[in-house]
C-alpha cells in the first residue's frame, strides 16, 4: 500500500502557521514513508471560496517546501457526491429531515431541562406521509441526515455504541455514537456539508492516512461510520494540537493572524517556520532545522502533546537568526544578487555579516556601510576624535593579511594607550557609524586601505 495523505483547506483565506502545521504534519509524514501529497480544496462552498485563495495557498505551501503530487478540486466533483447521497438513500441511511434551526434550538433546550443530551431525536424518522406533504406545501425543503449506527433494533432507542481507533498523534481514542446527533450531510439549498465530500473524496482518492487538527476527533467516530456505510475500509487517523497564541487564543484565516503570506513578507525564513510549525507542542525542543529532509527525520505524530501547543511569535525571530547566522553563502547567494550584492566580495561579505542579521534582507543595510560608508555621520569628542586621526596615521600600508585588524590595533593601544571599549568603539562608529555589528576584523580587509582612509574623521 502506497501511503497517500492529503492537505484539504477551503480557500477562503491565507492559510496561517496554524494550517501549515497540518500541511507539514502530512508532508513530513510522506516523505518518511516515501508517499504521496495530495492538495486538495474544499471548495464546495461556492459563494466563499476563490480561485485567488486556492493560488495563494499553493504558492504558501510551495515557499515552505511542500510540493503536491496532485492538485483536487471538491467543486469539480458534485456528481460524485450525488452519486454517493443516492447509494446512501437506497440503503436507508440518509432520511429528510423538515425543522427550522428554531424548532430544533427549542428541542435541544427541552432535552437539556430533562436531563438528557441535546442530541437530534430522530423526530423526522415518525413523520407521516401527511406530515411531509404539509412540509413540501408549506414550501419546507429538507435537509438530510445520515443514520448513525447506533442501535439495535429501533432507531428511537440509540444505545451506547463505540468507534475505536489507534490515532497516530493520541493513541488509543474512542468515540461513542450514541452522544452524538445524526449529522447533515446535505443542506436544504442541496449543497454539501463537510462530511460527505471529505469522505467520498478520501475513499476514491485513495487515502491512506488522515492527518489533521484534534478539533476533529468527534467527527471522525461519524466519519468511520460513513466510510464503512458506503462500504469502505476507513484510512489510519491522526490528530495533532492545534497551534494557539501564549494567551491561548486560536488562529484564524479570516483575521489574517500570522498568516504565511505576512510572515515571508516580514523577512521570516520559510524553515523557521516549519521548525516551530512542526516541533512546538512536541516531546522535541524548538530549534532552527535548516532543511525539510532533517525535520523529517526528527518528525514523529505520536511525540505531539494532547495539550494545545502554545507558541511566542517571537520564537520566529529566534529562529530565524538561528538559521541565516549558519547559511551557507551558496543557498543566500541568489537572494544577495536581488539585493545587489555580488561580486567576488560578495561571499566574504555575506560570511562576515550573516551572524548579525534579523532577516537576510538585513544585508543590504551592511552592504552599503562597505560600499558607501557610515549612513549617518557619528559625533565625537575632541578626545576620541584626536584618538581617531592618531590611529588613522598609524593604519598600515598595503598589502593587507587577514590579520590587518589585529596588527593595526597593537599599534594603535602601544601608541596611545587606549585598550578594551575606550580604543575598539570609536573605530568601530568612524567604519560603520554603529556601536555594534559584524566583527571589524572581517570587515577591514573588505573595505581595503583606501576605503578605510576614507572613514578617517
Amino acid at each position: 500500500m502506497t501511503v497517500t495523505v492529503r492537505f484539504a483547506p477551503s480557500p477562503t483565506g491565507r492559510i496561517h502557521i496554524g494550517n501549515a502545521r497540518t500541511a507539514l504534519f502530512n508532508w513530513l509524514f510522506a516523505m518518511k514513508n516515501k508517499g504521496r501529497f495530495i492538495q486538495r480544496f474544499d471548495d464546495t462552498d461556492l459563494a466563499r471560496s476563490k480561485q485567488e485563495f486556492s493560488d495563494a495557498i499553493l504558492y504558501d505551501l510551495h515557499w515552505l517546501g511542500i510540493f503536491q503530487d496532485a492538485t483536487e478540486y471538491q467543486s469539480r466533483r458534485f456528481e460524485v457526491y450525488d452519486a454517493a447521497v443516492e447509494k446512501l438513500k437506497q440503503a436507508g441511511l440518509l432520511y429528510a429531515c423538515y425543522e427550522t434551526p428554531e424548532e430544533l434550538d427549542l428541542r435541544r433546550k427541552v432535552r437539556r431541562t430533562r436531563g438528557l443530551p441535546p442530541v437530534y431525536g430522530r423526530e423526522a424518522l415518525t413523520l407521516t406521509s401527511q406530515q411531509i406533504a404539509e412540509y413540501q406545501s408549506d414550501g419546507r425543503r429538507p435537509h438530510w441526515r445520515f443514520l448513525l449506527p447506533n442501535f439495535a433494533g429501533d432507531p428511537q432507542e440509540p444505545e451506547r455504541t463505540e468507534v475505536h481507533w489507534n490515532d497516530l498523534a493520541r493513541g488509543e481514542e474512542t468515540v461513542d455514537l450514541a452522544s452524538l446527533s445524526d449529522p447533515v450531510l446535505v443542506r436544504e439549498d442541496g449543497t454539501y456539508l463537510y462530511t460527505l465530500p471529505s469522505v467520498v473524496d478520501d475513499i476514491d482518492m485513495g487515502i491512506s492516512h488522515v492527518i489533521r487538527g484534534d478539533d476533529h476527533v468527534t467527527n471522525t467516530g461519524v466519519q468511520i461510520a460513513l466510510f464503512k456505510a458506503l462500504g469502505a475500509e476507513p484510512p489510519v487517523f491522526g490528530h495533532h494540537n492545534l497551534l494557539t497564541t501564549t494567551s491561548g487564543e486560536g488562529l484564524s484565516k479570516r483575521t489574517g493572524a500570522l498568516s504565511i503570506e505576512s510572515l515571508r513578507e516580514s523577512g521570516i525564513e520559510p524553515m523557521a517556520v516549519a521548525s516551530l510549525a512542526v516541533l512546538v507542542g512536541t516531546s522535541e525542543n524548538v530549534t532552527a532545522v535548516p532543511t525539510m529532509n532533517e525535520l523529517a527525520e526528527r518528525f514523529d505524530p505520536a511525540a505531539t502533546s494532547k495539550s494545545a501547543a502554545k507558541f511566542d511569535p517571537d520564537e520566529l525571530l529566534v529562529l530565524n537568526r538561528t538559521l541565516l547566522h549558519h547559511m551557507p553563502f551558496s543557498e543566500a547567494h541568489d537572494r544577495l544578487m536581488v539585493l545587489g550584492i555580488s561580486g567576488e566580495q560578495a561571499e566574504p561579505f555575506w560570511l562576515a555579516v550573516r551572524g548579525n542579521l534579523d532577516r537576510l534582507a538585513d544585508a543590504a543595510s551592511w552592504w552599503r556601510v562597505l560600499r558607501e560608508g557610515p549612513q549617518e555621520q557619528p559625533e565625537f569628542s575632541d578626545d576620541d576624535r584626536d584618538f581617531l586621526r592618531q590611529a588613522f596615521d598609524l593604519l598600515p600600508e598595503d598589502p593587507w593579511t587577514a590579520t590587518i585588524w589585529k596588527d593595526w590595533t597593537a599599534k594603535v593601544r602601544e601608541a596611545t594607550g587606549r585598550k578594551g571599549k575606550a580604543l575598539f568603539m570609536p573605530l568601530r562608529l568612524a567604519l560603520t557609524g554603529l556601536s555594534s555589528g559584524p566583527e571589524l576584523a572581517d570587515l577591514l580587509p573588505l573595505l581595503g586601505r583606501e576605503g578605510t582612509m576614507a572613514r578617517r574623521p
